[in-house]
């Protein structure tokens, strides 16, 4: 099927993440040209892009996605290369891993959270939009931001986390509106993700019963691969698949509601887990 992605230059912050990387590799493979965004692990980020097929179609730079001037300057580097920024998704973000409730959280936990999870995600759709123009093939710019279902439901201990990913629920649905008027078929969508395993969550998902009261709550009894989150982007982005969609809330989750419909001593944490490498 095609995707008419073929071509088009495709920007990703946080590619060196788990998220990020299946971003990466999902894009590759539509043959699209790539700029991957790192924050503190670009060698890192230098060295898996070198081992690909595809390293020849990336270009990987670092950046401060907090600082405004370091996300222009980002996009500024994509373009010199590749000319426009085609496609943008905004998934650089991070998950204190501690729980803590609001009360007791410290300001700076605070500032981090809201500074790189929404802020970044304002500057990096602020730089892609500046330069957003039509292309003469009418395959209309595309900007997906990656949210997350705490920003739905909610997260205890983690207030300041999904308050940074809800907040792009209202930044999603200004930005649908004002891109048609640099672009007439730009599209903006939000892809949410449930509980995803990858560098990030690996270290939370060992908690002892933790697998099994997240999956409690999913008709799909099982954990989302980062894959899974990248092929869903990769169809929101796509211009033969998804142009007239625009300003919607893919949630990537299993089916989550938010409320028990298994009885979690029904879960078997270990099958779960090795159907992971199984897929």
């Amino acid at each position: 099927m095609r995707t008419g992605l073929e071509h088009l230059t495709v920007l990703i912050t946080g590619a060196s993440g788990g998220i990020g990387w299946a971003l990466a590799r999902a894009f590759a493979e539509q043959q699209c040209r790539l700029v991957l965004h790192a924050g503190t692990r670009l060698a890192e980020l230098r060295q898996r892009v070198a081992a690909e097929s595809w390293s020849g179609q990336a270009f990987c730079c670092a950046a401060e996605v907090s600082d405004p001037d370091q996300v222009e300057q980002l996009f500024a580097a994509g373009r010199s290369l590749f000319g426009s920024i085609d496609v943008c998704v905004a998934n650089a973000g991070v998950w204190p891993e501690d729980a803590c409730p609001l009360h007791r959280l410290d300001p700076a936990r605070i500032r981090r959270v809201i500074d790189i999870n929404l802020l970044g995600a304002i500057w990096t759709a602020r730089a892609f939009l500046a330069q957003v123009a039509p292309r003469e093939d009418g395959k209309g710019a595309s900007l997906t931001f990656i949210g997350s279902t705490a920003g739905r439901f909610g997260e205890a201990g983690h207030s300041e986390y999904a308050t940074s990913k809800a907040a792009l629920v209202g930044l999603l649905r200004s930005l649908k509106n004002e891109i048609v008027r640099l672009d007439p078929y730009g599209r903006v969508n939000l892809v949410q993700p449930g509980w995803t395993v990858t560098e990030m969550a690996r270290p939370a998902l060992t908690r002892p019963g933790l697998v099994e009261n997240v999956l409690a709550g999913m008709p799909l009894r099982q954990l989302a691969r980062a894959e899974d989150i990248a092929r869903a982007v990769v169809f929101l982005s796509a211009p033969e698949l998804a142009r007239h969609v625009s300003g919607e809330i893919l949630t990537v989750a299993g089916g989550m509601e938010g409320r028990h419909l298994w009885d979690p001593d029904d879960i078997d944490r270990d099958e779960v887990l090795r159907r992971l490498g199984d897929r």
